[in-house]
């Protein structure tokens, strides 16, 4: 009987010591935290900004004499071509300085030399000839930071004979001062309609636990096209017919905030969890 008594107490207690030990050795299991409320805004916003910089984009050009398909170019052709050119150019330049533009402000391009067919007279077939002659073409820019001077650099530009105006781009001297305008208000619009949603909902803004630029601020210079070709040039200043009208600026952002109420009161506050 004492026999059994010691095998049964033995038994209890080593079943007693496997539980204990199948405790101890056990992970850890803790219940997941609630999700903390939030509220997820999107918001877009832009600037119209006055441009006060314009680049004008114009070309100057010489033909040597059309020939034969079949002929070659004539080097003293086009050695003369070149010359007059470079005089006009030199001109051009000079009616630039003479209304108040720096040199600097001018950017005279490369020459650009290609061949250019023309239609050449019937032959005896009744079919028209082709000719080539060769074109050299120089493109100019002038860069204004005073849109005041733009009407006398256009009329400066016609009147040193430039075979083509290419259009006037208006810019901004500070890009950077304007797409930070229109990100801070596409943020601050953000702000305001989730402090309108929450106050409409009977809660509280916590703190910010995402933000997003889902749009960079777009900025596109804003290109006004001209012609300039003979019959153009000959009806008097085009200064008239440039508006510079404003540059839009977009910017658009995601911002998601954590909502205080009484959920999230009863809970502790998460940068403090975090820390212990």
């Amino acid at each position: 009987m004492n026999k059994a008594s010691n095998h049964l107490q033995r038994l209890r207690y080593s079943i007693l010591g496997s539980a204990l030990l199948a405790l101890l050795v056990a992970p850890t299991v803790q219940a997941a935290p609630a999700a903390t409320p939030s509220l997820h805004v999107q918001a877009q916003s832009w600037v119209e900004v006055a441009p006060d910089k314009a680049t004008l984009n114009a070309r100057l050009w010489e033909n040597t004499p059309a020939v034969s398909s079949l002929e070659d170019t004539d080097s003293e052709a086009l050695s003369e071509a070149r010359g007059r050119l470079e005089n006009r150019a030199s001109q051009l330049i000079e009616a630039m300085e003479a209304v108040g533009i720096e040199q600097r402000a001018i950017n005279a391009g490369s020459l650009n030399v290609y061949p250019d067919r023309v239609a050449g007279p019937r032959n005896d077939n009744g079919e028209y000839d082709t000719l080539t002659r060769t074109r050299l073409e120089r493109p100019f820019s002038v860069e204004l930071t005073d849109l005041g001077q733009l009407g006398d650099v256009l009329d400066a530009l016609i009147g040193a004979g430039v075979n083509a105006l290419d259009g006037v781009q208006f810019d901004l001297q500070d890009r950077d001062a304007a797409t930070d305008e229109a990100l801070t208000k596409a943020l601050e619009k953000a702000r305001h309609k989730a402090e309108l949603m929450a106050s409409t909902l009977d809660t509280e803004l916590g703190h910010v636990q995402r933000i997003e630029e889902t749009q960079s601020p777009i900025f596109q210079p804003r290109m006004m096209a001209m012609r300039a070709e003979s019959d153009a040039m000959g009806s008097g200043s085009a200064s008239s017919d440039y508006r510079p009208g404003t540059i839009r600026i977009d910017a658009e952002v995601n911002v998601e905030w954590a909502l205080k109420g009484q959920d999230a009161q009863d809970r502790p506050n998460s940068d403090e969890a975090a820390q212990e």
